[in-house]
């Protein structure tokens, strides 16, 4: 195996995978018993969304839309907004959570100590990606729970339609875990970290239609929306839980479902290169 700056190692022999394997399962276990004896931290990111869909759900009640010929058609807020939540708890999940508790963990000499260890680099960055995918999936749950058995909300039933809710929340969950860890380079410090990340991810969601009905966003923002990750989960989420008529609504008329895997795809290599550059266990000064 080598490394480069004691950073993601550029090859490993299959002796070292399995290893690496083995070490990372581990790793993805550790990493989830930690995050949920953070208090503050499950409140933030896995009940934050909870709590928001409750609030959309109580205040809205019902959603209009215009069809553009004359016509209004009306939709529950719950029904509505649960898409909007869970494509939200994917971003904090991964986003968040991971830029900024790595950005605490770099500054407060965690990975310091962890570069002593025989931990590869590789096998940390799984366990966090395990870790994103664990939690992520939980809140997914209980979230679809919240909606289903509070409000009322009518899940598909097509094979189909839940295919496409699977691929774009694995897309999603690893492509915003990726940016969580190239970004938390971006914070000087811990203390600083939840005052740089936290409002990068808020106004994404509120440019991406999350906590904004999207079709009432100005056209401009619309198109910068999909420049950015998140619209394009919403986007799959809407056209995994929401009747086919609904896409009407959405720019060009359609899901647009081979562009949102095309849009995630992208982020992904994105994320992996910008990983690959970014992570180290000792912050270079």
């Amino acid at each position: 195996m080598t490394a480069l700056g004691r950073g993601v190692p550029t090859a490993l022999s299959a002796g070292d995978m399995a290893r690496t394997a083995r070490i990372a399962v581990g790793r993805v276990g550790y990493e989830v018993r930690t995050y949920f004896r953070q208090l503050d931290q499950v409140f933030f990111t896995f009940l934050f969304p909870v709590l928001m869909l409750g609030i959309f759900a109580s205040v809205f009640e019902t959603m209009s839309f215009s069809d553009g010929r004359g016509g209004q058609t009306e939709i529950a807020a719950a029904e509505y907004y649960l898409p909007a939540m869970l494509a939200s708890g994917i971003l904090l999940s991964g986003v968040q959570n991971l830029g900024v508790h790595l950005a605490i963990a770099r500054t407060n000499g965690t990975l310091k100590r962890l570069a002593g260890t025989p931990m590869p680099p590789v096998a940390f960055l799984i366990g966090k990606l395990g870790q994103a995918f664990v939690t992520g999936l939980a809140q997914a749950i209980v979230l679809v729970a919240v909606g289903v058995l509070v409000f009322g909300v009518s899940l598909p039933t097509a094979p189909s339609a839940w295919a496409t809710f699977a691929w774009v929340f694995v897309l999603g969950t690893v492509t915003s875990a990726l940016l969580g860890i190239a970004l938390s380079r971006m914070p000087r410090s811990g203390a600083s970290a939840t005052a740089v990340i936290i409002p990068i991810v808020l106004v994404v969601q509120f440019a991406s239609g999350i906590f904004i009905q999207f079709s009432q966003l100005p056209d401009w923002m619309q198109q910068a929306s999909q420049a950015l990750p998140v619209s394009w989960m919403a986007l799959g989420m809407r056209a995994a839980l929401l009747p086919d008529s609904y896409a009407m609504f959405e720019v060009g008329e359609t899901w647009n479902l081979g562009g949102v895997a095309l849009a995630l795809g992208i982020w992904l290599v994105v994320g992996l290169l910008a990983v690959r550059v970014t992570f180290r266990w000792i912050r270079r000064t």
